[in-house]
């Protein structure tokens, strides 16, 4: 009879292997390794991400458990102490890199004219403690990271992350990010920087963001809006000379600021570089901000960031890399099938059916006979 993969192994065949593996040599990441294989490293922190666990000795535990399965993986089970030595010693660089291997090649097949793509720029904080937690630390009594995230509002899933300590500024890391000539960039007022805005406008990207209260407008262009609708004014002007008493403003182009009534009654004043733009397209483009919010607390209600397997920076790094490889493998596999239309729906259903063997587009469907028998033989197995 036909050999039938388990979930996870299905889930794992979207991962670029051979990228992987240019990776590992790269940065020397399985040099003078014995027990313990970079790949086998990173399937058990995926397993981990799919499964829901919340400790090293509960995914050590699970995958020795299913050790015949992960034989067709290539990967071995590991003891708690040789993984928690990994994720404290082999370079994080390797699963940054397949990340944003995974980002480019996910990002072939989505064609978009020149100008056309919108991406949303935020940062979400994560909490740690504990041993090994000092490279974080910004007070006394707490310490914690940042993930800074670039995310593709119309693909849904992100194309850029970086990990700071929490006291790094959102618009000191935000200067370290990739600019896609052309793009439209979507973001809050932990992004206020003339100069950074300057950079953005001369590489032709349109900028959608908030004033701050206290900046004013030199106004030189008011326009017509209408009377009834959320756009309160549209008008064109410069921005003041300086950013702060001692800083000269570089973007001297003129800005155009937008006045909006939210639906809770609340008066924004959003800025933009596009002078051309219908009011009501540039206020649309700040709405779109919410789904970059969702897409936090997606990841944060599904995945493993919340509570952190080791607290050392590079244990954190790699733990939030595997966190977001596993959420495009999500996507990924989400797509291939039509039955489950939530997200988070299939999600728990990968999680529920991970090392059962079963097809991912079949989740919803019972295993054949031949399958279901054999499940009931496992379970025996283990209740003995």
């Amino acid at each position: 009879m036909r050999h039938q993969n388990s979930v996870f192994h299905d889930l794992l065949k979207r991962v670029p292997w051979a990228a992987f593996d240019r990776l590992v040599d790269e940065y020397g990441a399985d040099k003078h390794v014995r027990r313990l294989s970079t790949k086998s490293q990173f399937v058990a922190l995926l397993y981990g991400q799919l499964a829901g666990a919340v400790s090293l000795r509960e995914i050590v535990g699970g995958l020795e458990s299913h050790s015949s399965r992960l034989y067709h993986v290539g990967a071995t089970p590991a003891s708690r102490s040789t993984l928690a030595d990994a994720n404290r010693l082999r370079p994080s660089a390797v699963f940054a890199g397949l990340f944003s291997r995974m980002v480019a090649g996910a990002g072939r097949g989505l064609r978009r004219a020149v100008g056309e793509a919108t991406y949303l720029i935020d940062a979400t904080g994560v909490r740690l403690s504990g041993a090994g937690a000092q490279w974080a630390r910004f007070s006394h009594q707490a310490c914690g990271a940042k993930v800074h995230i670039v995310y593709d509002a119309d693909a849904e899933r992100p194309i850029y992350a970086a990990v700071t300590p929490a006291n790094v500024n959102d618009i000191t890391a935000a200067k370290a990010m990739p600019i896609e000539p052309s793009a439209t960039y979507v973001f809050d007022l932990g992004y206020y920087d003339f100069g950074w805005w300057a950079k953005m406008d001369k590489a032709g990207c349109r900028i959608v963001t908030r004033f701050k209260s206290h900046t004013p407008l030199t106004v030189t262009c008011e326009q017509e809006v209408t009377a009834e609708g959320v756009i309160l004014s549209d008008r064109i002007g410069l921005l003041p000379a300086r950013q702060a008493a001692n800083r000269k403003n570089p973007f001297g182009d003129p800005v155009r600021e937008i006045s909006v009534r939210t639906e809770s009654g609340k008066v924004l004043r959003l800025l933009s570089n596009d002078l051309d733009a219908p009011a009501q397209e540039i206020a649309d483009l700040y709405k779109r901000r919410w789904a970059i919010e969702l897409f936090f607390r997606w990841v944060k209600q599904t995945l493993k960031i919340r509570h952190f397997l080791g607290n050392s920076e590079n244990a954190v790094r790699i733990q939030i890399a595997v966190a977001l490889i596993a959420y495009l493998i999500l996507k990924m596999a989400m797509a291939d099938q039509t039955i489950v239309p939530s997200p988070l729906a299939f999600a728990r259903l990968v999680r529920i059916n991970l090392m059962h063997r079963r097809a991912t587009d079949q989740l919803l469907k019972p295993p054949s006979s031949r399958h279901k028998s054999q499940n009931q033989m496992e379970f025996k197995w283990c209740a003995i």
